[in-house]
């Protein structure tokens, strides 16, 4: 499992812009289709809003990828 840091002074990072920065999406035009896919999930829940936001601990899964966990 591969694990994200939120900077200094950050308490949520946005799904979306998880999902750029470890190249789940080539482009944050594709985070609303990979979203309505069904084939990402939040702590095991499946997840179609861009928005929500990520704490520490939470974990996203993408299909055919490996896991990330907020850190």
């Amino acid at each position: 499992m591969r694990t994200i840091e939120l900077r200094s002074g950050e308490e949520t990072i946005r799904l979306g812009q998880l999902l750029k920065l470890v190249d789940a999406v080539p482009s944050g035009a594709q985070v609303k289709d990979v979203l309505t896919s069904g084939d990402v999930a939040v702590n095991g829940e499946p997840e179609e809003r861009r928005g929500r936001q990520l704490r520490r601990g939470d974990v996203v899964s993408v299909a055919g990828q490996e896991d990330v966990r907020v850190g």
